[in-house]
């Protein structure tokens, strides 16, 4: 099954952490419409992750808005992030089960072609590249909604994020690392259900 990556952004994305998500199925003169119209399709896997990750995104910047409420950043932007950060999946396949970067930036061209705003089609291209000095806040909690999610800790992320929650809400950075990593500790637990998750859905049609 293959669904348009056009529904998955345009399209509400909902949990799959406890109740099992509704698989979009176009209908076969939908399907047609969108091969003339040159709209490309996206692996159901594809879809199943981004549906995983904006999940996680959304507990993440919940809980966060609840232990932290001197931060400020841009939930819907992020959740919009994390619901396409690995669009450019869909024209580099492969990278859905190995190593690459290149859907980085096709997956920013994609979305900025397709009309929306640099704003938000960045977060595909700034997803892996959290060092860069041209992101901030929403892009940081994108990435670390894509390593959570199956319980990967990346330190020198986790420090960036540390550092910001520190600094904005005027508190001593071991005590934003602790709450931080407490959130982080939850979510972690509940991950052993999210790569099955995935992987019940194909990689190609």
């Amino acid at each position: 099954m293959r669904v348009s990556w056009l529904r998955l952004v345009g399209g509400r994305t909902r949990s799959c952490s406890r109740t099992e998500p509704r698989r979009v199925v176009p209908t076969a003169p939908a399907r047609r419409n969108r091969r003339a119209a040159g709209v490309t399709a996206a692996p159901a896997r594809l879809a199943a992750h981004l549906r995983a990750v904006h999940d996680v995104a959304w507990q993440l910047t919940e809980q966060l808005n609840a232990s932290f409420p001197a931060l400020a950043f841009d939930r819907d932007a992020a959740l919009y992030g994390a619901a396409t950060h690995d669009i450019g999946k869909v024209e580099h396949p492969d990278e859905l089960t190995g190593p690459g970067h290149q859907h980085e930036l096709t997956g920013y061209r994609l979305l900025t072609a397709h009309g929306v705003p640099v704003r938000l089609a960045r977060f595909a291209r700034t997803h892996a590249s959290w060092t860069d000095p041209d992101t901030g806040i929403d892009d940081h909690l994108v990435s670390l909604a894509d390593k959570i999610w199956k319980a990967k800790r990346v330190p020198n992320l986790e420090d960036l994020v540390t550092a910001h929650l520190a600094t904005v809400c005027g508190i001593e950075q071991w005590h934003s690392f602790a709450q931080l990593d407490d959130i982080l500790d939850g979510l972690a637990a509940d991950a052993d259900h999210r790569p099955a998750y995935q992987a019940r859905y194909p990689v190609s049609a």
